[in-house]
C-alpha cells in the first residue's frame, strides 16, 4: 500500500515496557490481529473493493505473502511484541476486536472490566475496538504513545476524539504516567 511505517514502529519501545510491567505484575495480556481466511469468505466484498482502489487489496500478493490473510508471514504479530505462552490471541476478521470474535467472552470469563489499549492503527483498529468496548461497558484507557497511525494527523485526531466530552470513549494517558503509577521505572 506504500505507507511509510516509521510512525507505526514508534510505539514498539513504549509497548515493550508496558508489556514487561503488565506481565511482571500478573495482569492479563491479550493480543489481536486482523486477518481473513485464505479463501476470503469472511472478508466483505466492499472492504476488498475499497482496499483494491488504493493498491493494496486484501488477499493480494505482497512482499510478506498475501495481504491480511491468516497464516501468511505478514499477518503474524511482530517479533518485538510477540505473545508469551498463555496470552490469548484474538484473530479478528475486521477492524474492531469485538466483532465476530470471542474477545468479550474471554474478558468476561477473566473478570476484566478495565482495558488498556495499545497498537496500530490509532484511527482504525484501536479506535474501533475502544468504541466497541465502551458500548459493552468496559472502562478504557488508551495509551497515546503506545499507538500510532500511518499519518500523524490521523493519530492526533483519534486522540482528540477520545478526549471529547471529558472522555466520551474512555481516558487517554501515556506509558510513562502509567508505569509511574504502577511504581515501575520507564
Amino acid at each position: 500500500m506504500g505507507y511509510d511505517i516509521t510512525l507505526t514502529r514508534a510505539p514498539i519501545a513504549p509497548i515493550q515496557k508496558v508489556l514487561a510491567c503488565m506481565r511482571e505484575n500478573g495482569y492479563h495480556v491479550l493480543h489481536t490481529r486482523e486477518g481473513y481466511r485464505p479463501d476470503l469468505a469472511d472478508c466483505p466484498l466492499s472492504r476488498r473493493w475499497r482496499t483494491a482502489r488504493v493498491g493494496g487489496e486484501i488477499g493480494s500478493q505482497g512482499p510478506m505473502g498475501r495481504l491480511l490473510v491468516r497464516g501468511e508471514p505478514g499477518w503474524e504479530i511482530i517479533e518485538e511484541l510477540a505473545p508469551q505462552d498463555g496470552e490469548a490471541i484474538i484473530d479478528k476478521p475486521g477492524r474492531g476486536s469485538f466483532a465476530n470474535t470471542d474477545l468479550h467472552l474471554i474478558l468476561q470469563n477473566k473478570g476484566v472490566q478495565n482495558i488498556m489499549l495499545a497498537g496500530v492503527t490509532t484511527d482504525v483498529c484501536v479506535h474501533s475496538t475502544m468504541r466497541m468496548a465502551d458500548d459493552l461497558g468496559y472502562e478504557c484507557l488508551l495509551l497515546e504513545d503506545c499507538c500510532a497511525a500511518t499519518e500523524i494527523e490521523n493519530h492526533e485526531a483519534a486522540i482528540r476524539m477520545v478526549k471529547t466530552e471529558g472522555g466520551v470513549f474512555g481516558s487517554v494517558s501515556d506509558s510513562s504516567s502509567l508505569l509511574a503509577v504502577l511504581g515501575t521505572k520507564t
